[in-house]
């Protein structure tokens, strides 16, 4: 294993980021007390995270079937998914008893997440593995079997040990993780699980926030960052980087799902439904992302919602034109200098 400052360098741009996001912890809190129905809002929430974290990996279960599995309905789907599904649920209410610097703790909530699915459940993978492109080409190889043990070993140590900041020590371990590869499966979903633990035990708001959401929604970015980390030589500063602004925009979806939730308690029955109610509009449609990301940051262009998103600038500007025509959304001020304003429907008078 080698020390830290051999596995990432430091980008002087952290230290901003990291002052926004403690700067957003405080409104999370807020709007956390403010939402009307806390228990609710963090279940939503550790559904949304789940739903990602098992799509990331190629669970074909819709957010609404999702959310039937973890509340007992029976869902018509692949046997696989919705296991792992049930396991993700039982590993995530886990977290509070894992001590994230424990190699037995790291192997118990692997267990937890792939239980009845691989064959070396709760172990370190005993043959080689790499990660393998559609078409075949070997874009990464996990570290020689004989050698896991004693890496995860040292990577858990050096997290333990090092007094760098949770944000950044979170986002190293993730990727060290799936650098080494420790598993047959299951890296990708405990390097995610694990980073939200690190995070949990710096601030518990974090057991609740949806970062695995907003890694989906930029998962080619997600793939390029783990890449571009061991380009040659080990570097995770660009996944460090992807994974700061992940986290930085999981904050703002919170505000954003507290807000609506609070918006939905406060609406009389017969009245209009509130935009982008998450109970009921799927997450997966652009408008909707494009909503959260304007109360975010009302004069984000469109070049950035559709770097953020993934598509392009000419998908994101025929979305913004729908919005406009349905009066959801108007510009206040020029193209640009302006900025953007969600408007927010009221109840009807009767």
């Amino acid at each position: 294993m080698k020390p830290q400052e051999q596995f990432y360098t430091e980008d002087p741009a952290w230290h901003e980021k990291i002052g926004d996001i403690h700067a957003l912890l405080e409104r999370v809190k807020i709007s956390e007390e403010q939402s009307g129905d806390v228990l609710h809002l963090r279940k939503l929430n550790r559904i949304l995270s789940i739903h990602a974290s098992t799509a990331i990996e190629g669970n074909r279960l819709t957010l609404s079937q999702v959310t039937d599995v973890i509340n007992g309905k029976t869902v018509w789907g692949p046997p696989k998914d919705i296991k792992e599904v049930q396991n993700a649920w039982d590993a995530y209410n886990e977290m509070p008893d894992y001590e994230p610097w424990s190699v037995s703790d790291l192997l118990k909530a692997h267990a937890h997440l792939t239980d009845t699915l691989i064959g070396e459940s709760g172990q370190f993978r005993t043959v080689g593995v790499a990660v393998v492109r559609s078409d075949g080409a070997v874009i990464h190889r996990g570290a020689p079997a004989e050698q896991v043990p004693t890496l995860v070993e040292q990577v858990l140590h050096w997290g333990k040990t090092s007094a760098v900041h949770p944000l950044i020590k979170s986002s190293a371990v993730h990727y060290m993780l799936e650098y080494i590869h420790p598993f047959r499966d299951g890296n990708g979903r405990i390097g995610r699980l694990w980073q939200t633990l690190v995070l949990s035990k710096w601030n518990p708001l974090f057991a609740w926030m949806p970062v695995e959401t907003l890694v989906h929604h930029n998962q080619a970015l997600y793939y390029k960052a783990l890449q571009d980390s061991h380009a040659g030589t080990v570097n995770c500063r660009p996944f460090i980087s992807f994974m700061l602004d992940a986290i930085g925009n999981s904050l703002y979806k919170f505000i954003d799902v507290a807000t609506e939730s609070r918006e939905t308690v406060l609406e009389h029955v017969g009245a209009d439904v509130p935009v982008n109610v998450p109970v009921n509009v799927p997450v997966n449609e652009i408008t909707d992302k494009i909503l959260i990301l304007v109360r975010a940051n009302p004069k984000a262009t469109a070049q950035k919602m559709a770097l953020t998103l993934g598509v392009t600038d000419k998908t994101i500007k025929r979305h913004l034109k729908v919005l406009r025509e349905q009066g959801r959304i108007k510009r206040v001020g020029s193209d640009k200098a302006g900025y953007w304003e969600v408007i927010t429907p009221r109840s009807k008078t009767k």
